[in-house]
């Protein structure tokens, strides 16, 4: 998908080879990238809603992050998917559920060094991010969206850094990070004038970088929502919840 989205519907991407559609492949080697592609954006989400929704400390929710991974390369559950009846989180959501009832019933949890390790967990991050854990008890699944859209986004923004910093457009970047990102919490966001003077740039050039930035974004959002969808309905539908955009949307 380029860049910059064209308006009309032949710029909405096409969900036939999404990573959805890889887990399903007769090909091995396919699945298993697939599945490396699964673990990458999951895990965080997964190891959140162990940590909350089934109340288990870090070292452990750790070993079961680990092991429902594995759980599924060595299972046929992702095979077993069927898009017409599940988006796919919701199906992962309840198969993450079935694997820590069966270890909490079984009274068994990986033992430390004991299996090969798939992740390389980022646990300081997850912790210092954790939510309020209300929230995982009250609406699972709409928790676990909640974290696999935050996790989205910020694999989105640090594509973009790297795509802009390629670019030969660090400027760019550090305009949509401080306005964008940054400033969404902002008591005050700042205003293109006093980006202006921060960054020493005229205000018709801050406008520009910071249409451009968010291009770039929402294109990137949008490759990784066709990764995640089981269809073009779905995808279409996350498109629209997540950015306000469909297809028919000119280009900005």
């Amino acid at each position: 998908m380029p860049n910059r989205m064209d308006s009309g519907p032949a710029a909405f991407p096409d969900t036939g080879h999404s990573l959805l559609a890889r887990l399903a492949s007769p090909e091995p080697s396919t699945r298993a990238r697939a599945l490396d592609a699964v673990c990458a954006l999951y895990w965080r989400p997964v190891y959140t809603y162990i940590r909350l929704r089934w109340s288990i400390e870090p070292a452990d929710a750790q070993d079961l992050t680990q092991g429902f991974f594995l759980h599924l390369l060595d299972t046929p559950a992702l095979q077993r998917y069927d898009r017409g009846r599940a988006r796919f989180r919701t199906y992962l959501r309840v198969c993450l559920d079935g694997y820590c009832a069966n270890r909490h019933a079984e009274g068994r949890r990986l033992k430390r060094g004991g299996a090969v390790e798939l992740l390389s967990l980022d646990l300081a991050g997850a912790e210092a991010d954790l939510p309020d854990a209300a929230a995982a008890a009250a609406d699972p699944d709409g928790y676990f969206r909640r974290e696999l859209i935050r996790e989205l986004f910020t694999r989105s923004i640090a594509e973009l850094r790297d795509r802009l910093e390629r670019a030969g457009k660090p400027a760019c970047f550090a305009l949509f990070h401080r306005y964008d990102v940054e400033g969404s919490d902002a008591p005050a966001r700042p205003t293109y004038a006093a980006l202006a003077s921060e960054f020493g740039l005229p205000v018709t050039q801050v406008t520009n970088l910071l249409a451009r930035a968010r291009r770039e974004f929402r294109g990137i959002v949008l490759e990784q929502l066709r990764e995640l969808s089981a269809s073009d309905a779905e995808f279409r539908n996350e498109a629209h919840d997540l950015l306000g955009w469909s297809p028919d949307d000119p280009a900005d």
